[in-house]
């Protein structure tokens, strides 16, 4: 473990010529004033460096699979069409997260599979090629066997220090596009470390021995950028602060410090009632990047948001409505872009698809493109709902212009006529009933029309005029492992669902809520209209009658109640 290292002028001399090479900073090293004002110019390069790394993407769930090859994971073996492709989708940078843990030998060598740092080294070529800057790290080795490092230290530094020493001897005459990171989501509490002072301890070993490795391993590795996480990749004011004093004291103009982000957790999983994206959200987005930005960017010290999204796109990318997320996502990506931070999509295969290479939300990457440049304009909701029978007023949507300007509206490739089919007062949309009449006037259940409301800048927001009725849930008999609750959706959508016990509490998981975990609790299936409740769900209801309460986006809200026997499950309209 080091704190810090003096260099001999001879080194020195050999660190400023590769900086020159790099960045080029020339000096003399003999000069103190000359050698400061190089450290300070190296600083402004990293910066300039991470910025020219924006936008960043993540080749997830794929040679970070715990299995025996790439493929484990469910996606395709990587090829090089598809990193020339992320390449012509406008990203710049690609992340490639590594499990080195299979592919280890035994002490004391811990070699490496030779044909294992092959295929990586295929890959991160590929990349190069594709002139793309290139990331690779120790990914899930992270829970895998570094997190027992209190219990077995001199075994796990051994095995992580032999592992870095062979990445670095492999990759040290490549380019300076390839940076390294130490390791992703260090954490100890796999290994039963729950001590924080301690996990912080442990990390700090980590971090400055992959730093004393590196930059001793000879070749381009003296100034090759290095990335450095926090406890957990977590963008906690504690957290960053440790990380940013670790950065002090190793005194490397060419680090560069990176944490993840996947949203305000109510929010990001749908649960506790947040299935919209307001304050709390927005809130919580901007006070980590003030944090982050405040600690590092202001300082000189870049940072790298080496992942982000939301944790229900775990479940299914559907778990937050999409004009919720795709508010989101547009708010997000203005603040990193504001706070200079450089941003890598995490993307295990859910988005961009690796055998057609097209994208699975159109709408969605249309807007996080938009946020590289600008704000994109959206709206307190992307669908409006007519109750079928009652008579059609005029429908009135707050847009959120951001700056913009509304240029027109169009369905059907016919453009709407301001003052005869809308109004715009401010940014308050007024759709006027008699285009809605019109266009509505099958009046089956579901979407209707779609309007697409068009802005100087970003892509259309995407209204979806729908027609619904009440909901209709059907009585239902099964058991704790398969229960679904015939449907009759008329036109709605689930937003969230409700459980209570019928004798007074909170049923189910999270019983500090009421409203449960969209997607791990319940799940609508709209293609087979019936609202699925999960087994994560039974494992923490107890026997009797609980109700439910299931709230649909059109306003609506249907209660159901349900009684557990055991594993047997009745379910029955109220």
């Amino acid at each position: 473990m080091i704190t810090s290292r003096k260099k001999s002028i001879l080194s020195l001399a050999i660190v400023a010529s590769l900086l020159l090479s790099l960045f080029s900073a020339s000096v003399s090293a003999a000069d103190p004033k000359k050698e400061q004002d190089a450290k300070n110019a190296a600083k402004g390069s990293i910066q300039s460096y991470v910025q020219d790394m924006q936008p960043g993407w993540n080749l997830g769930n794929t040679l970070d699979a715990t299995g025996i090859d790439e493929t484990t994971w469910g996606n395709p073996r990587v090829t090089k069409e598809l990193i020339e492709q992320i390449a012509a989708q406008g990203y710049k940078s690609i992340r490639i997260p590594i499990t080195w843990d299979q592919h280890i030998g035994d002490a004391p060598n811990y070699t490496i599979e030779p044909a294992y740092m092959n295929r990586v080294q295929e890959v991160v070529d590929w990349a190069l090629d594709a002139d793309l800057y290139v990331m690779i790290n120790i990914h899930h080795d992270s829970w895998l066997w570094v997190s027992h490092m209190e219990k077995k230290h001199d075994e796990v530094l051994a095995r992580y220090q032999a592992t870095w020493t062979q990445i670095a001897d492999r990759f040290k005459d490549h380019s300076n596009k390839l940076m390294f990171e130490s390791i992703n989501e260090p954490r100890f509490t796999d290994g039963g470390t729950e001590d924080r002072a301690k996990q912080n301890e442990m990390l700090y070993e980590l971090l400055t021995s992959f730093h004393k490795i590196v930059r001793e391993s000879g070749g381009k590795n003296a100034v090759r950028p290095l990335v450095l996480p926090t406890r957990e990749t977590n963008p906690s004011q504690e957290d960053l602060d440790v990380l940013y004093n670790t950065i002090v004291k190793l005194n490397d103009p060419n680090l560069i410090a990176t944490v993840h982000f996947y949203g305000f957790w109510p929010f990001s999983v749908n649960i506790a009632g947040y299935y919209k994206f307001e304050k709390d959200t927005t809130k919580d987005i901007v006070t980590t990047f003030d944090n982050v930005s405040n600690t590092f960017v202001a300082k000189g010290i870049p940072v790298i948001l080496g992942e982000y999204g939301l944790l229900g796109f775990d479940k299914n990318t559907n778990t937050i409505e999409q004009g919720e997320k795709l508010k989101f996502f547009e708010f997000l990506t203005n603040t990193l872009r504001e706070k200079k931070v450089t941003s890598m999509l995490w993307d295990n295969g859910q988005h961009f698809n690796r055998t057609t290479y097209k994208w699975s939300d159109e709408e969605l990457i249309n807007i996080m493109k938009a946020g590289w440049s600008g704000r994109s304009s959206t709206a307190e909701s992307d669908i409006i709902y007519l109750a079928k029978g009652a008579e059609i007023q005029d429908a009135k949507v707050n847009l959120n212009l951001n700056g913009n300007q509304l240029t027109g509206i169009v369905t059907n490739g016919q453009k709407l006529k301001q003052g005869e089919d809308f109004v715009l007062n401010g940014e308050e949309l007024v759709l006027k009933s008699s285009l809605l009449t019109k266009l509505t006037t099958v009046g089956n259940l579901g979407v209707n029309a779609v309007l697409s409301v068009q802005f100087n800048n970003g892509p259309d927001w995407k209204l979806k005029l729908t027609v619904n009725d009440k909901p209709v849930l059907h009585n239902a008999e099964g058991t704790t492992e398969a229960f679904a609750i015939p449907t009759n959706f008329n036109g709605n959508r689930v937003a969230t669902m409700e459980a209570t016990y019928a004798a007074g509490g909170n049923a189910g998981p999270q019983d500090w809520t009421s409203f449960k975990e969209y997607g791990n609790t319940f799940s609508p299936s709209f293609m087979t209209d019936e609202i699925k409740l999960l087994p994560d769900f039974f494992k923490d209801v107890k026997d009797g009658e609980v109700i439910l309460k299931f709230h649909f986006w059109s306003g609506e809200i249907v209660t159901y109640t349900i009684t557990k026997k055991g594993d047997n499950i009745v379910g029955k309209t109220s």
